[in-house]
């Protein structure tokens, strides 16, 4: 038998091929070909086997009982592990990728039509590149068709975010994943600034940071560690550098773990000795900024509800202007999913959306400064994983 936490899954990854087969039914789709690798990753919830290469294809049957996943040899002992007993076939076949969806999709076509049932079309994603959509376009041509003609009719078409929707509400399983990530995380952050001090180099704090969260139960970085002192902090996607850290300046740390495929986010900002009067208001508003939005997240608030409020309460303190980011984003199986909080987001958060929220204020030449939590809606409101401190950290 498989563990509480070595193959639940199972029953998640059920309820997720249901979810996408009740999405394909409402965008009138008899099956979807999936090539994105997180969102393989999402649907089967394998464990350890998942790395940055595009090399996998997954189709599924609007009405088949089995999702076919197509890999190759370097992937397919691990994918047939995690397979076992599942609703999952794996193919490592020395095909193409549009090759083996025509394959597939001939195969199931086939089968319908013998159950007396016409499959039309499929869904592909639209993050599919442009080589891969022509090499998918060639493979489908009518046979002694040497192009595509206007007469010519491809049985897929494309979808937006159709998976990306359905991966922004996160299961029970996913919120457990971003929790002890998240755990990760906070227990590196409290380990970094017992260890900093001034006359280190913002690499010297990063190479640390990493280093305790890999030797502390992180399974890898949720994406690379942001350290930035003094002026560079005013650049909220800083490059790490050799500038050292001196004293009166603030430091911008922006971090995350990975736990089981999941991803934690986080920032903080500690002070090198005692901190000007304008980076003492600068923390105070921020930290106003950040608990008003956490404390008024619930179902039914906007993305841009939420991030226009973190603005009114910087210009209500006198930095307005100072922050040109989006308030937050969801987290998940990458660092940025959806939904997003910004002024592009007129659509109501619902129970289960996992984001961030991350005010910050930068004054270009002086400093920058980000106070980032991230949590999920739930029913009653906004429940933070973030358990590190909100009150000044001066070291």
């Amino acid at each position: 038998m498989c563990s509480a936490i070595g193959r639940p899954g199972i029953w998640a990854a059920q309820e997720r091929l249901s979810r996408l087969k009740r999405a394909c039914a409402e965008e009138g789709l008899d099956g979807m070909v999936i090539r994105d690798t997180a969102n393989i990753a999402w649907l089967t919830a394998f464990r350890q086997v998942f790395d940055e290469e595009q090399a996998h294809v997954a189709f599924v049957g609007a009405d088949a009982d089995e999702v076919l996943v197509h890999t190759d040899s370097r992937y397919v002992t691990a994918l047939e592990r995690e397979a076992a007993d599942t609703v999952f076939r794996i193919d490592a076949e020395v095909v193409s990728f549009s090759q083996w969806i025509h394959a597939a999709w001939e195969r199931y076509r086939s089968r319908m039509s013998e159950e007396g049932h016409t499959a039309r079309c499929f869904g592909i994603e639209d993050s599919m590149s442009l080589a891969q959509f022509r090499a998918l376009e060639r493979a489908f041509l009518p046979q002694n068709d040497e192009e595509l003609t206007a007469e010519t009719v491809l049985p897929f078409v494309e979808t937006s975010n159709l998976i990306l929707k359905l991966r922004a509400q996160k299961d029970d399983f996913e919120i457990r994943r971003c929790k002890a990530a998240q755990a990760v995380t906070d227990a590196a952050f409290e380990h970094i600034v017992d260890y900093m001090r001034p006359g280190m180099t913002e690499r010297n704090v990063q190479l640390e940071l990493d280093r305790f969260m890999l030797e502390n139960g992180a399974d890898g970085l949720a994406f690379p560690t942001i350290i930035a002192c003094g002026e560079n902090g005013a650049s909220p996607h800083a490059i790490v550098s050799d500038k050292k850290l001196e004293a009166g300046q603030c430091v911008v740390m922006d971090f995350g773990a990975c736990w089981e495929g999941y991803c934690s986010d986080m920032t903080r900002t500690v002070f090198l000795g005692e901190p000007s009067s304008q980076m003492q208001a600068a923390w105070e508003c921020l930290r106003h900024a950040n608990e008003s939005v956490e404390a008024m997240l619930r179902p039914g608030i906007t993305g841009r509800a939420a991030h226009e409020l973190a603005l009114s309460v910087l210009e209500e303190s006198g930095f307005g202007g100072r922050m040109g980011h989006g308030l937050g984003h969801g987290v998940g199986i990458e660092i940025h999913e959806e939904p997003v909080l910004s002024p592009r987001n007129e659509d109501p958060l619902v129970a289960g959306n996992v984001v961030t929220v991350e005010p910050g204020i930068y004054i270009p030449g002086s400093f920058g400064m980000r106070l980032e939590d991230f949590g999920v809606i739930t029913e009653e409101g906004f429940e933070v994983f973030t358990q590190s401190t909100h009150e000044m950290v001066v070291i």
